[in-house]
């Protein structure tokens, strides 16, 4: 990563300097998104667009530029950084401002995005993660994709530190989601994730595997379940903007079905590779 965009302008990133009456920096008071990269492209630009537009209206944080014009700058890093894989990172505050808890009268939104290369996490999609079963303690608008994830990265810490990949949140013995994923069970052929509500943050990739499902002729149904049917499931996958779709082996030590990658993971997965790889058979450019 050697250029920024920061506010309006592409500079180094050792230029960059962010204000301490930033909100972002003391109240967290601001909302991101991040873009998958794949072959030099922003996968599924239009879906992230609209979210980031409407994480920002939920959290009446106004953008500083209309959403096409933030693609364009979006577009404009890429090019400048050339990343072939990776990711884009951006994120808006609600702009420096008095330390007050309620909104500034005066405050200009603050844009910022990066791009860096990472690897796709090909050895976890072809054997499977463990995961860690969590009480969700996040707050009550998770289908905002705000800068407070404070619960989300403590649930993560945990699961490393016991030992797992991930962990999958639990609120009043219903499953909702992952720390930064989505997640998907397998009952005899049915495909079952949570609606898309308050709990859960509206995923990209979500919304991907649900119209390659309907493709493949899988049922699929959004309705919430149980940890006791998560326990019993046949399959379990999270899906996510870097964890595309990876079979979950273990949770809480115990084997979810017979303990390895099952079919309809791998389905998926070969269908989700072919909607950014045109040199897959069926593939699409996204």
């Amino acid at each position: 990563m050697k250029t920024v965009l920061f506010k309006d302008r592409l500079i180094p990133k050792e230029e960059v300097s962010v204000s301490i009456d930033d909100r972002g920096y003391y109240f967290g008071d601001g909302v991101y998104d991040v873009f998958r990269i794949y072959n030099g492209r922003l996968y599924e630009q239009e879906a992230h667009l609209l979210r980031l537009e409407r994480s920002a209206w939920e959290a009446r944080i106004a953008l500083p530029y209309p959403i096409r014009e933030i693609g364009r700058k979006l577009e404009e890093l890429l090019n400048e950084e050339k990343v072939l894989g990776g990711t884009l990172y951006v994120q808006i505050t609600r702009g420096e401002a008095e330390r007050i808890h309620h909104f500034p009268e005066r405050a200009f939104p603050v844009l910022s995005a990066f791009c860096k290369s990472a690897e796709r996490p090909l050895e976890k999609i072809r054997g499977g993660i463990r995961a860690l079963l969590l009480p969700d303690l996040r707050w009550l608008r998770c289908d905002i994709k705000s800068l407070n994830m404070m619960p989300n990265v403590m649930a993560k810490q945990q699961a490393i530190d016991s030992g797992y990949d991930e962990a999958i949140f639990e609120r009043n013995g219903i499953v909702t989601e992952c720390t930064s994923s989505n997640l998907l069970i397998a009952k005899e052929g049915t495909l079952y994730t949570h609606p898309a509500n308050e709990f859960i943050l509206h995923g990209i990739t979500r919304g991907v595997v649900i119209r390659l499902a309907a493709e493949l002729g899988v049922p699929l149904l959004e309705q919430a379940f149980t940890v006791e049917q998560l326990m019993k499931a046949d399959e379990v996958m999270v899906i996510g903007t870097m964890a595309e779709v990876t079979p979950v082996v273990q949770i809480d030590g115990k084997p979810v079905g017979a303990g390895q990658v099952g079919p309809l993971a791998q389905k998926l997965q070969a269908a989700f590779e072919a909607t950014f790889d045109p040199d897959r058979t069926g593939g699409t450019e996204p």
